[in-house]
């Protein structure tokens, strides 16, 4: 499990760059279309095999591909809410933010996520922070003012911190997929609730993008363009997607987490390395912010829940 983690970091990291090369040919909603559509058939033949399996195994057993519990309204109300938020929402606000700024900048800000999940956890009352975790957020906001900055005074100038501005909305997006699915989690497999929302948020994102369809040259479209589809959607939507919720189920979510945070780093290099972009002092600053606040946020003891939080 600890090998596939690191493989899931270097498959999120080395995304970054793959959509930065992609978006030179590919409006980026036309792009993530194509991206999430490969990956929601990928689930939804695995979710598929996983049950057929399980039915002639063991029908009754839960496991990290399977549950054999049945859907309730609340249920779908949930997986429906989080497939839009999480993954429709989240990609248009990723990737055309992407699109506008630095890969290395957009990955730095989606790390702060783990920050972004302590503190909805607190304003809906599921646990209290410490001193610490105080600590950490404020400094993870004094890093995501650098990273933002440096945009500013770029030559991408106010597109660019737009682009940075939109990365946090995604960033706000997925720790809310983070900590609205909990409760569905426990409850069904993480293949089940990651290729359903998957297929729930892809549907009004690819009727969004439809009308971008048709103003792509498609000819003008590389074969190199192309072929990166496959690990835009396979590793980073499908491979990373199952490692992740499989190794939070199977070593907890204290030492799945840490992996997370070699992600910006990690992505940093590839974009230094394959896009030639460059690292300012004010990015220096902003990632060892970043970095040092979601280190503090996640090594502090909680508190414990501020308000009883009601039964499923």
């Amino acid at each position: 499990m600890d090998a596939l983690l690191v493989l899931m970091v270097i498959a999120w990291a080395l995304n970054y760059s793959i959509l930065k090369r992609v978006f030179q040919e590919f409006p980026p909603m036309v792009f993530n279309t194509l991206r999430m559509v490969l990956s929601s058939a990928v689930f939804y033949g695995l979710i598929r095999a996983a049950r057929w399996r399980a039915r002639l195994a063991a029908p009754e057993r839960s496991t990290t591909f399977y549950t054999p519990n049945t859907l309730t309204t609340r249920d779908r109300i949930d997986l429906i809410w989080l497939g839009i938020v999480g993954h429709g929402l989240y990609q248009l606000c990723f990737g055309n933010g992407l699109a506008m700024t630095a890969a290395s900048s957009a990955a730095l800000i989606i790390g702060c996520t783990p920050v972004i999940v302590a503190l909805i956890s607190v304003a809906i009352g599921r646990e209290r922070l410490g001193p610490l975790h105080w600590l950490g957020a404020t400094l993870s906001t004094v890093g995501i003012y650098f990273v933002v900055r440096r945009g500013g005074s770029s030559s991408g100038g106010e597109e660019t911190v737009a682009g940075d501005l939109l990365v946090m909305v995604a960033a706000v997006c997925w720790a809310a997929y983070t900590v609205g699915g909990t409760r569905v989690m426990s409850r069904h497999s993480p293949l089940y609730v990651t290729g359903i929302t998957m297929i729930c948020g892809t549907v009004p994102y690819a009727l969004a993008s439809l009308p971008q369809f048709f103003r792509v040259d498609w000819r003008a479209i590389s074969i190199t363009a192309w072929l990166l589809v496959i690990p835009a959607g396979l590793l980073a939507l499908c491979f990373a997607h199952l490692v992740w919720y499989a190794a939070v189920k199977q070593l907890g979510p204290a030492r799945t987490s840490m992996y997370a945070n070699a992600i910006p780093l990690t992505a940093m290099l590839i974009a230094v390395l394959w896009l030639g972009e460059s690292i300012s002092g004010g990015t220096m600053i902003g990632t060892a912010a970043i970095i040092g606040g979601v280190l503090l946020t996640r090594l502090a003891p909680k508190r414990g829940p501020a308000t009883e939080p009601a039964q499923a």
